[in-house]
């Protein structure tokens, strides 16, 4: 007989999912750069909220009030002096850079904090709530709650203000957003920043549901593509969804096959969907 809890767990772990997968995707739909410095970037953050935790006793998610505008700077930093003045130069130069990124944060890990694993340890990152039969760890729930309100947010300030209209037509066609007066570099940087910030977000939550290590970006970075792939670019419901699809491969994939094989399923849907259905399922055409 069928777990609830797994099904369960599966939903809430893709809130998650969908959350990591949110920043690289603004950045990919935005300016067309494959940022596979994603992952280590969210670590960065984990690893900040965890400094904050284990030296002045701050709580991971109160300690984002000073991560997130740090990443919200260290994005327009690293857009304006890296990627901006090379992308015109040489196409290929940004993901060379985005990939240097992630190996100088990977070592610049592993020197600070050595190769042990870490986690966000709180009181309710340990707590689980319980219905009946049904255990849902606090943190899961908070990971699905975060991920429907940030991209509610996302979504209000992409169609309701200035600066996000001005970041969709850019990223619809650049050549008409020149002629109607948009900076363009203006509005790629900020919106570095901005995926930056949901990159600090999804950290923190990461860090209050697995433990992680210097190399931990890369997994997620991979999770983080096959939400895309799976959602399709251009669909912020879609990134939702396919980290939902996602979480749940994981967790029925580890309930019917072992713990051990919970992973290798989520890599073969991606891998299959790609071969099959690159453009997503919840993509626009």
């Amino acid at each position: 007989m069928m777990d609830w809890s797994v099904i369960i767990m599966g939903i809430m772990l893709g809130g998650l999912y969908a959350l990591i997968a949110l920043g690289l995707s603004l950045v990919f739909g935005v300016m067309k750069l494959i940022n596979v410095a994603h992952g280590d970037l969210i670590i960065f953050a984990t690893y900040l909220s965890y400094a904050f935790l284990t030296y002045l006793k701050l709580d991971p998610i109160i300690s984002l009030v000073v991560i997130a505008p740090l990443m919200f700077f260290l994005g327009l930093m690293l857009y304006l002096y890296f990627f901006a003045k090379t992308s015109s130069e040489m196409p290929e130069a940004p993901l060379i850079i985005a990939f240097g990124i992630s190996l100088i944060l990977q070592n610049y890990h592993q020197i600070l904090w050595s190769p042990m694993s870490r986690g966000l340890t709180t009181s309710y990152s340990l707590y689980s709530l319980v219905f009946k039969s049904i255990y849902i760890p606090l943190s899961y729930l908070l990971n699905f709650v975060v991920a429907i309100v940030i991209m509610l947010l996302l979504h209000i300030f992409l169609t309701r203000t200035y600066l996000g209209r001005a970041i969709r037509a850019a990223s619809q066609d650049l050549k008409a957003a020149h002629l109607m007066g948009i900076n363009t570099q203006k509005v790629f940087a900020f919106a570095f920043a901005i995926a930056m910030v949901i990159a600090a977000i999804a950290g923190i939550f990461l860090g209050l549901t697995f433990p992680f290590n210097p190399q931990s970006g890369v997994a997620f970075l991979i999770i983080a593509f096959g939400v895309v792939i799976i959602g399709g670019l251009g669909s912020m419901i879609g990134t939702f969804l396919g980290g939902v699809i996602l979480g749940l491969a994981q967790t029925l994939g580890g309930y019917f096959l072992g713990s051990a094989s919970q992973m290798l399923v989520v890599y073969l849907m991606v891998l299959l969907i790609l071969a099959f259905k690159p453009q997503g399922f919840f993509g626009i055409k």
